[in-house]
């Protein structure tokens, strides 16, 4: 089963991008790894010392 699933995650039917984000925010996406080096230099989840 999980052989199954992974196959059909993995084999390319989901590598297309889709105007899902555009429609639901109305602004065009980000790219995780900008969002994620924006959200780190806010230091919003800096640990408490």
């Amino acid at each position: 089963m999980l052989d199954y699933l992974f196959a059909t995650v993995l084999d390319g039917r989901n590598a297309y991008l889709t105007d899902g984000v555009q429609r639901a925010l109305g602004r065009e996406p980000k790219d995780f790894a900008d969002f994620a080096r924006a959200i780190a230099a806010t230091e919003t989840w800096k640990a408490a010392a």
